[in-house]
């Protein structure tokens, strides 16, 4: 909602659902019967929706929705659910979405219960906003102890990275045959003294490499080429005083060292651009919900990725409608190709996007994986817009989205995915004829995230 009390589509309204099942749940619940007291109120920015909703239980679930957060709307619900947004918190919106009948402007303040919410919740994005600054300038004791424990740290480092380098030249002087009879455990060992030393990047990297021995026909050319990114990961953290420091970043950051994103915010360079939300995504690695948004800059042409963490199954807080377009400032993280940023300040409510972006073939693709790569070897996966390619099952059942204009190039469908039910949807957008698809690629494949028809369609 923005101050002239414009409502969400229906559509937008579900493309925040986690997952189908949210989606057709959260449907059922978008009629009158089931709520009372729903109410919304208008706020420069966008403002709030709250209702009750009769559930199983003798007491109604109570639900409500932020809709002006500067990370993207927020939920509430007393429901049991580990999914963000519920069933409840999307019924809702899609009631309101309806119209003013249904879920009308309050005249008042919202319920207690509601209001406590929402004002904890500013109160945390205040304190976000601030950063740093809230606590007063640095100490030249808190500098001073803030760069010993970095070098401590960075000690650490160096020793695991030393001991790291030990274990691949061990490998290969034993031979890579070896490596298949030898368990996982060795691995997991290596992987436990990269996160004593505080080397997380490292260790995940170890874990891959445990994963590889007898996966495949080809498994030793793929561990050769993973302990050859590893060395060179290595190498350069070993180097890191010689390197360029745009480099010298990349390499800190996929070692594991992080930039507080409230220190990133208050000294990096915003770019404010009408930044379209292309995809959303998430990942669950049963310990951790990673969700990947990926936004493209209208004026400036530029892609980014926020990332938005929850911990125990829960959903990240951070969610924006794939298909709005946010006027709003970025910060992008230090790196030899910039990608990963941080949402800042937003300037206007979200609105309708006017389209998709431009795009281009799959050799436009592949230059643009290879001009990432050069910058940064570690690089798993580049963001590409597809124009005027066809979805294509073969006989084995690896997909390919091949070139629609009658050429012979294609980028395989990465094959963990080749079993996804969305690749099939996009089979049946397509009809056998060329249409534009967002994807993440990398060296394992594209992973197909979005669609249009002409309107948005997250896969």
């Amino acid at each position: 909602m923005n101050p002239q009390g414009d409502r969400w589509t229906a559509e937008t309204v579900l493309s925040l659902a986690p997952d189908a099942a949210s989606r057709k749940a959260g449907s059922k619940l978008a009629a009158p019967g089931p709520w009372s007291g729903a109410g919304a109120r208008p706020e420069e920015g966008g403002g709030a929706v709250w209702g009750e909703c009769s559930g199983s239980g003798s007491k109604p679930y109570r639900t409500v929705v932020d809709l002006s957060g500067e990370g993207g709307p927020g939920f509430n619900c007393s429901c049991p659910s580990r999914k963000f947004p519920c069933k409840h918190a999307l019924g809702l919106l899609l009631l309101w979405a309806s119209g003013e009948a249904a879920v009308p402007a309050a005249q008042e303040a919202p319920p207690g219960w509601a209001e406590q919410w929402l004002e904890r919740r500013r109160k945390r994005a205040e304190k976000a906003v601030a950063g740093p600054a809230a606590a007063g300038p640095a100490t030249p004791a808190d500098e001073e102890a803030a760069r010993r424990r970095g070098e401590r740290r960075a000690e650490r480092i160096g020793a695991g990275v030393t001991e790291l380098e030990q274990r691949l030249a061990d490998l290969l002087r034993g031979g890579l045959a070896a490596a298949e009879g030898a368990g996982y455990g060795q691995w997991e060992e290596t992987a436990a003294r990269m996160v004593d030393a505080q080397a997380p990047g490292l260790a995940s990297r170890v874990r891959e490499l445990a994963s590889l021995p007898g996966s495949g026909a080809d498994w030793a050319g793929r561990l050769l080429e993973e302990c050859a990114l590893l060395h060179t990961l290595n190498q350069g953290w070993l180097r890191l005083q010689e390197l360029p420091e745009p480099l010298a970043a990349t390499v800190r950051s996929r070692v594991g060292l992080t930039t507080d994103a409230a220190a990133l915010l208050a000294s990096g360079t915003p770019v404010r651009d009408h930044w379209l939300v292309l995809a959303q995504r998430d990942g669950d690695d049963g310990r951790l919900v990673t969700r990947r948004i990926w936004l493209h800059g209208r004026d400036s042409g530029r892609m980014a990725l926020l990332l938005s963490y929850g911990a125990a199954g829960r959903a990240p807080e951070l969610s924006l409608p794939v298909g709005l377009t946010l006027d709003a400032d970025l910060v992008y993280y230090p790196a030899a190709h910039p990608l990963r940023a941080v949402l800042g300040t937003r300037h206007a409510p979200p609105a309708e996007s006017a389209g998709p972006p431009a795009g281009g073939g799959v050799e436009a693709a592949l230059s643009a994986y290879g001009e990432a790569l050069r910058d940064d070897p570690w690089l798993e996966t580049w963001p590409v817009v597809l124009d005027g390619v066809v979805p294509v099952p073969g006989p084995d059942g690896h997909w390919q989205l091949a070139d629609g204009e009658g050429g012979s190039a294609a980028l395989p469908v990465d094959p963990r995915h080749r079993d996804s039910t969305a690749l099939w949807q996009l089979a049946s957008i397509s009809g056998g004829a060329p249409i534009k698809i967002f994807a993440e690629y990398g060296h394992r494949g594209a992973t197909p995230l979005t669609t249009w028809t002409p309107e948005p369609v997250p896969l």
